[in-house]
């Protein structure tokens, strides 16, 4: 690189981070809160989405959370449809699903999803940064404020705002945890005495001050340094993806009006209204970055400044590098064409499988390091452990016998006759066989299981048996 490009000001983003200082300290972002149409759109896809986050874990549909991923427990909830660990695949497909709509959206539109919908972005932006501004003041008041000694009103400001922040904090950390245990569960704690769950005390206190320290300090750095999606992501975006653009041919070359006739140079006046409302620092005029997340804040702050000058809006807007250097192109390419033939497959599997997918599913396995007993009657027994899982909405009584080999008969050990709606009973069987029956040392058996007046799964599985002459 040239010396005269390293120092031109408009080349130093190459050199540094937009908010790491050249010797490796922190830059603070000061963003001023912006407005226009997109932050309009965006303050109304995030009360949408704050809504959504809050109730979730609330709301019952048929008996269950909306949503629920109960790692500890291995069973997950989405929009009322209960998976067990017996669903694993489909958790799996859904999840590989909800990635691939990821790739396709930011190929398509780039990080739509880091400006928009990200949970990290909506409570910066919509909820910790407007309590900011509502209580410190203007960007431009914070700068100024933070550069001189505290005084009591910054204290008082600074203290106002920080147990506000932690509180905040620990309603969000509640909130997740509600995701992970249940609201029935969650609230149960909160009501208990802290010493009950003096542990769990804990373990809540210390995501509350992660959610501090994210919000509160980390902030941009979130999404700039530690997020692996704008890494990742970011590597799906070609010519053809639309983004937040500057349009350099109409705004070149820039300069402020004082300094050169109305008539000559671009429509840009280098006014820096794009980069000081961009939270994440950055300059876009410099063309698509690692830490744009296309927020929109700039357009809004650009398109103001082209009205009072009354020169048309656009000068940054959502458009690809392609159409800005060679005119209106097709964004449709092979590779949008192949992310979408996956995505289409994975949503038909998915809600194939869905569809298809039994609403009671039992498994039977034989007890783990028993061997056979000798009952009074000669008969020989095996031990099996069953798992009754309820897919449905209704109670369903449900009847286990064998119907391989001739002569065998079923005990329940604990097992219900009926499982509930959405739910699991657990239990174990007594298999008895007449000795005659058993065909070698390991006998297979087959098991029914009777819900109403019909089979609905066949279930095969071993006998172990003493040992006969001929094996």
């Amino acid at each position: 690189m040239h010396a005269d490009a390293v120092d031109d000001p408009h080349d130093s983003f190459r050199n540094e981070l937009a908010s790491v200082h050249r010797d490796g300290r922190r830059k603070w972002v000061y963003a001023r809160q912006p407005s226009g149409r997109f932050y309009r759109a965006r303050t109304a896809v995030a009360i949408l989405l704050l809504g959504f986050l809050v109730g979730a874990p609330f709301i019952e549909v048929n008996g269950q959370p909306l949503i629920l991923l109960n790692v500890l427990e291995r069973r997950f909830v989405l929009f009322g449809l209960v998976f067990w660990p017996q669903d694993f695949h489909l958790v799996v497909l859904i999840a590989l699903t909800g990635l691939v709509t990821l790739a396709l959206s930011t190929a398509a539109i780039g990080r739509v999803w880091c400006g928009w919908l990200c949970p990290q972005t909506v409570f910066l932006e919509m909820v910790f940064r407007r309590l900011e501004y509502l209580i410190d003041g203007p960007a431009e008041r914070q700068l100024q404020r933070d550069g001189r000694p505290w005084t009591a009103d910054t204290w008082a400001r600074a203290l106002l705002k920080h147990a506000l922040f932690f509180a905040l904090s620990f309603a969000i950390a509640n909130l997740f945890l509600a995701y992970v245990i249940g609201a029935g569960p969650l609230r149960t704690i909160v009501t208990d005495p802290p010493g009950q769950h003096a542990g769990g005390l804990v373990a809540i206190s210390i995501f509350s001050l992660l959610f501090y320290g994210v919000f509160s300090r980390f902030r941009e750095q979130a999404c700039t340094l530690a997020c692996p999606y704008g890494r990742v992501m970011s590597s799906l975006i070609d010519r053809r993806t639309i983004t937040v653009t500057y349009d350099s041919t109409r705004g070149e070359p820039r300069g402020r009006v004082v300094q050169r006739a109305a008539a000559s140079g671009g429509d840009c006046v280098d006014c820096a209204r794009c980069v000081t409302v961009c939270p994440t620092g950055i300059d876009i005029r410099n063309g698509i970055q690692l830490e744009c997340v296309n927020c929109t804040a700039c357009m809004d702050a650009c398109d103001d400044v082209m009205r009072r000058r009354q020169r048309p809006t656009g000068l940054i807007r959502l458009t690809s590098h392609e159409r800005l250097q060679a005119g209106p192109r097709s964004w449709w390419n092979g590779r949008l064409a192949a992310y979408t033939a996956a995505w289409v497959v994975l949503v038909g599997l998915v809600g194939t499988l869905l569809v298809r997918r039994d609403g009671l599913d039992v498994l039977i396995l034989r007890q783990a390091g028993t061997l056979h007993a000798t009952l009074p009657d000669g008969t020989v027994a095996n031990f099996y452990t069953v798992q009754v899982f309820n897919r449905t909405g209704q109670r369903l009584p449900f009847e286990i016998r064998a119907v391989e080999p001739t002569g065998a008969t079923v005990t329940r050990l604990g097992l219900a006759p009926e499982v509930k709606p959405n739910a699991l009973v657990e239990g174990r069987l007594l298999l008895a066989i007449p000795v005659g029956s058993l065909t070698a040392t390991a006998t297979p058996v087959r098991f029914a299981v009777r819900v109403g007046d019909a089979d609905v799964h066949h279930i095969d599985s071993s006998f172990i048996g003493p040992a006969r002459p001929q094996d």
